[in-house]
């Protein structure tokens, strides 16, 4: 039995949770919304032995499982995470405290799932394992070069799993896709990876480009930017992501402003009008926004501004 507590407007808990078990005839004890502490007491009740979560609902977990004690997990048969980077330390406590260690795996919306450490083999932590049947992928430089396992670079996909293209849309179809020399079509996943010479597991290390990633699910920085400068305080605003050790990125907010405003405010107006995971975890005032001479953005400059 599947225990599934994720929501399913997500590829992960839709398709690779409900229709996959589904698929396998298999039981789902589904729930509206993850809690920990009733999650932990209907996964300690025996009826579920399979359980998927990102990384941040173990990360609640583990926080349960401290404050509980010692618990028997002996009769689940495996914890799988994915959606998004689980943390090393996520994955060390989570097997300290339960005996288990989980099975990452990598996935998208384009391609459904491409990578995962083994079920009968070693489970590395921070690694989302090799490429699953039926999967090929490189990993290449900026100039699509293919890169010697160890180097980062970014990761690319074929094969049958991998989607035809965006609905009516050829110019982003065309920009994610390329040809190598022998004429293979090659998906850009955008993330940049590195693959362990030794063992060939990967390691996701973060987006090619803008997209924030927090607790699963993705944050598009110009939905929050353009809200922002809607605020009659807020002349100018960028969006990036920050590290965080819970939910492994958060929004964070540069902002030129015109008149007086306080965190407290912005925090309210965003509550309003964003989900909660989209609103900024901090607000950094700046004179300007650092733009090249054709006055686009320079996101990577604004650390420095």
């Amino acid at each position: 039995m599947l225990y599934l507590c994720l929501p399913l407007f997500h590829m992960h808990g839709l398709v690779v949770g409900m229709h996959c078990a589904l698929a396998a005839g298999a039981t789902i004890q589904l729930r509206a919304k993850f809690e920990p502490g009733t999650t932990l007491d209907e996964l300690l009740a025996g009826r579920a032995t399979l359980f998927f979560a990102v990384p941040t609902i173990y990360t609640r977990l583990v926080e349960e499982l401290r404050a509980r004690g010692p618990v028997d997990f002996n009769h689940m048969r495996l914890f799988c995470s994915g959606s998004a980077p689980l943390a090393a330390e996520t994955f060390t406590a989570f097997q300290s405290l339960t005996g288990h260690a989980i099975l990452e795996r990598y996935g998208m919306t384009e391609t459904g799932m491409n990578l995962s450490n083994p079920y009968a083999g070693p489970r590395l932590p921070g690694s989302v394992g090799t490429p699953l049947p039926g999967v090929s992928m490189r990993i290449v430089d900026a100039e699509g070069r293919e890169v010697a396992p160890g180097e980062e670079g970014e990761l690319l996909l074929r094969g049958s799993n991998v989607f035809g293209g965006y609905w009516q849309a050829p110019e982003k179809t065309a920009e994610s896709f390329s040809l190598d020399a022998q004429g293979r079509r090659w998906f850009h996943t955008g993330d940049l990876a590195r693959q362990d010479p030794e063992t060939g597991y990967v390691t996701l290390l973060g987006r090619r480009h803008e997209l924030i990633i927090s607790g699963g699910f993705n944050i598009y920085p110009r939905e929050i930017e353009e809200l922002l400068m809607t605020h009659p305080a807020i002349a100018e605003a960028a969006v990036i992501g920050a590290a965080h050790a819970e939910w492994g990125e958060v929004p964070v907010a540069y902002v030129v402003c015109c008149a007086a405003v306080d965190d407290g405010e912005l925090v309210a107006y965003c509550r309003s009008q964003l989900a909660s995971f989209k609103v900024p975890q901090q607000f950094y005032r700046v004179a300007g926004l650092p733009r090249n001479a054709m006055g686009k953005l320079q996101k990577h400059l604004l650390k420095d501004a």
